[in-house]
């Protein structure tokens, strides 16, 4: 094929900036290899910044390799899956790493999620060991009457103040043969075997990342090492983005696949600076962060720049941003205002992407000097092809203008759904990912995202599942029966609606409903909004028609 065929079959790739290349070779490496790479460049370079201490590369990779083998002293296995349950906070970075090291597969989960939610997640993928937080510990044993967990690994969030001197007393206790402190392990080395070692490939699983693929229901997406590899050099050659030179903050959680390839991973890559920021609401702190560390990339989701832009110190100038150089929206769409809002007050970029978590994290974005086009998701990043085929037989090509489903095919798309053959035979057809989203190209190979096949919801960028949320409330006595959608918010992309039908008219009240949620659903989970009718709409094989309960709804508000 000559250069001209290609362009005319990928006519984005004549857009791209003129510092990206059409190609890239990636390295036959692990992210671990990342991490050694950086530490050997840079290691008095400051790495993690948190609560305004810093820790450069060569500290924390000593404790990396010393919790590394004190796992392997406890029995963790190449294969095995280890849940980490924690916040934006060291100990999550140096948990990853090390169960990385020793062959292990990370399955990271929510810190706020409850024990139903969690419970759920173990099943799926069948961890054995878990990294938690003191306060998750009740809720932990809850899980091991049913779920045989081998050893919990538990941590305080202020922990992060004993790594630079010898723990207490109290903090190095063994609290039994199941539970051990965090910061026990990472206090003694125990056999001293170096972890840049070659039981670990770049074809083996690295992380499990739940998602709701087409069908709505979570499962685990298996990344390779090679794929997130593949995203990160992707991603550091789109941006821009200089070896040793960037800061980089992470308020977008870890334990999203997001956060955890844009801001962790692709941050090792480049030697960077990560300074976390474990409660992404603080906006206050989040600026003076930015300001303190001359943050320079900024990868997050549509509320939280919207929520800048909005904030009185930095309207008024009273804090200096304009060490942002690059910024990253992702999760859902961002509002064309919000962009030119925080471009005015930052001097920075402010580009919006599109990924799911089988193709962790990302496949597409705006060029970051070039044209970016209101409402489109950008162009696809090198070496992913992408096209919209038709809707019904999902194999017909569609040309540029016409509206089906999104495809797309590359290095970082995952391997499959975790012991889920046919879900993994539905989603990823001849090498085609098949994204569930509905979308076109326009002339340039630009992508525009029209609706979802899917129902997930997404609400500021987190995934929310409609079955999840109708189970725990149709559980309820009092309902007979309910539906569940999503609205389009400004502020959070989108907002959880619930549509009840109660087993007797008047019998149970909106709070009712809330407090029933409460202590089995995630705060974001929780319906914004409860509405009472007298009947769901389903097709005629029963399943609920959500697009009409939602039409309906937007209906009603414009008139």
């Amino acid at each position: 094929m000559n250069k001209k065929n290609k362009y005319l079959q990928k006519p984005w790739l004549e857009k791209y900036d003129s510092h990206v290349p059409k190609e890239i070779k990636y390295p036959e490496s692990t992210i671990n290899t990342l991490l050694f790479d950086a530490q050997k460049k840079f290691p008095l370079h400051p790495f993690i910044c948190y609560q305004s201490k810093e820790y450069t590369y060569q500290f924390i990779v000593q404790k990396i390799s010393a919790l590394a083998n004190n796992l392997r002293h406890l029995g963790i296995k190449k294969g095995d899956r280890v849940a980490v349950i924690l916040p934006n906070i060291p100990q999550f970075i140096i948990a990853y790493y090390a169960i990385l090291a020793v062959g292990g597969i990370v399955v990271a989960m929510n810190p706020k999620y409850t024990q139903t939610e969690l419970e759920f997640l173990f099943n799926q993928s069948g961890v054995a060991y878990v990294f938690c937080l003191d306060s998750h510990l009740d809720i932990i044993n809850l899980i091991n009457q049913k779920h045989k967990i081998h050893t919990i690994i538990c941590t305080e969030i202020n922990d992060y103040q004993y790594l630079k001197k010898k723990p207490s007393n109290q903090n190095e206790k063994l609290l039994s043969t199941r539970e051990i402190r965090f910061l026990e392990l990472i206090s003694k080395n125990i056999g001293g075997v170096p972890i840049e070692n070659e039981i670990v490939y770049p074809n083996d699983p690295a992380i499990f990342q739940f998602s709701g693929g087409t069908t709505g229901v979570p499962k685990a997406a298996v990344g390779l090492h090679r794929n997130i590899i593949a995203n990160v050099f992707q991603f550091y050659k789109w941006c821009n983005l200089e070896e040793g030179k960037e800061v980089i903050l992470a308020a977008i959680p870890l334990y999203h696949v997001y956060g955890m390839v844009l801001a962790m991973n692709m941050g090792v890559a480049i030697g960077a600076k990560i300074v976390l920021i474990s409660d992404p609401t603080d906006v206050d702190y989040i600026l003076e962060q930015i300001e303190e560390n001359q943050v320079t990339f900024y990868p997050g989701v549509p509320t939280m720049y919207h929520v800048i832009n909005n904030n009185k110190s930095a309207i008024k100038g009273k804090r200096k941003l304009d060490s942002i150089k690059a910024c990253i929206s992702g999760s859902f769409t961002l509002h064309p205002q919000i962009k030119k809002e925080f471009e005015q007050l930052t001097g920075g970029k402010l580009i919006e992407g599109y990924g799911l978590s089988e193709a962790p994290t990302a496949t597409h974005c705006n060029p970051l000097y070039g044209m970016n086009k209101t409402g489109s998701i950008g162009m696809p990043l090198p070496d992913v092809e992408a096209k919209i085929v038709d809707l019904e037989d999902g194999e017909k090509i569609l040309p540029s203008g016409e509206v089906g489903e999104l495809i797309v095919k590359g290095p970082q798309v995952m391997a499959g759904y975790y012991m889920l053959p046919d879900e993994t035979a539905l989603a990823i057809r001849n090498g085609w990912l098949f994204t569930g989203d509905i979308a076109k190209m326009d002339e340039d190979g630009y992508f525009f995202l029209v609706d979802r096949k899917k129902s997930l919801i997404k609400v500021n960028g987190l995934q929310v599942w409609p079955n999840e949320i109708e189970a725990v409330i149709n559980s309820h006595p009092k309902v007979k029966e309910c539906g569940v959608g999503g609205i389009q918010d400004k502020e959070h992309g989108e907002r959880v609606v619930c549509w009840i039908v109660p087993e007797q008219e008047n019998e149970i009240s909106i709070q009712e409903i809330i407090d029933w949620c409460k202590p089995k659903l995630v705060g974001y989970k929780i319906p914004s909004e409860v509405i009472f009718i007298d009947k769901i709409p389903r097709t005629g094989v029963g399943k609920i028609l959500r697009r009409t309960l939602i039409a309906e709804y937007k209906n009603k508000k414009e008139i």
